[in-house]
């Protein structure tokens, strides 16, 4: 996309923050933001310093590029509210939603694009070099597919083009391993702690790294540990354990069944001490 655009955004969260930021480095004008909180309002004077802080309305009315960056639940009513103008790019960063949302927007002629960046973000100035390289998960109109992968580059990333129908798929996938993930190892450096380790980040960090790596490259073939060698004696006793915290023991319940079903499937586990394991598992909850 050659052409410099008058950009604004609406939501100066830790997306739109990033995103703002990287309009500008890339050239665009980001004449116009709308922040509400205070916590907003200091991330636009820190990542967009020459960008006005308006109302909505007069976001939408001086640009040509409007980025919602605004929650997932807040953007069917904003997309039916705002009077956007024909040829005027209407871009959200919803990971849920594709183009469709943004129906209303395209009735009256605007220009429709989802780019979400698939990216943990801060809200601070490192986000912007944490774009360069981030995949983007990128839906729109098939007409506009080169004008919206352009943005994405312009912008530092790296498009992927997502079907419409597959957003809610696509986005269930990326929390499920990203966000599930943070909590998994959050809740491992609790355990530890209680287990008495003075510094559980430090036990935990090469294993999780090591770990994730293999799980990218060899899926669940990488899997290691007592479920998959049907250690169901071991298992038993970590139900033990975790029993004390009924909420830690249901996903450490689920995420264990799960993994003997993938690695029963992958031929990964003996049927024979499979049996034993998820009889270990069945009467939990």
């Amino acid at each position: 996309m050659s052409v410099r655009l008058r950009a604004g955004v609406i939501g100066v969260g830790r997306a739109g923050g990033a995103l703002g930021g990287a309009l500008a480095r890339a050239g665009h004008r980001v004449v116009a933001a709308h922040a509400v909180s205070d916590a907003s309002r200091d991330r636009a004077a820190s990542l967009l310093p020459h960008t006005e802080l308006v109302s909505v309305e007069e976001v939408v009315s001086r640009c040509d590029l409007v980025l919602l960056a605004v929650p997932d639940d807040a953007l069917p009513a904003l997309a039916q509210a705002l009077q956007f103008t024909p040829g005027q790019f209407v871009v959200h960063c919803s990971g849920r939603y594709g183009y469709g949302v943004l129906e209303p927007a395209a009735r009256r002629g605007a220009l429709p694009l989802a780019l979400h960046p698939a990216m943990t973000l801060t809200g601070t100035s490192l986000d912007i070099e944490r774009l360069a390289g981030a995949p983007f998960g990128v839906t729109s109109p098939e007409p506009l597919r080169m004008a919206a992968e352009a943005l994405v580059v312009e912008m530092g990333g790296e498009p992927v083009w997502i079907p419409e129908d597959a957003r809610p798929l696509y986005h269930a996938a990326l929390a499920h391993s990203a966000n599930h993930l943070i909590t998994l190892v959050a809740s491992g450096t609790e355990m530890l702690q209680a287990a008495g380790v003075e510094a559980p980040s430090r036990l935990l960090a090469p294993l999780v790294q090591a770990s994730l790596d293999n799980a990218l490259r060899m899926g669940y073939h990488a899997l290691t540990g007592p479920v998959v060698r049907g250690d169901a004696q071991t298992v038993t006793a970590h139900l033990q354990v975790l029993s004390a915290d009924p909420q830690l023991l249901a996903a450490y319940v689920a995420l264990a069944r799960l993994t003997a079903d993938r690695a029963l499937a992958e031929g990964l586990l003996r049927p024979l001490a499979a049996e034993g394991l998820l009889n270990a598992l069945g009467g939990q909850p």
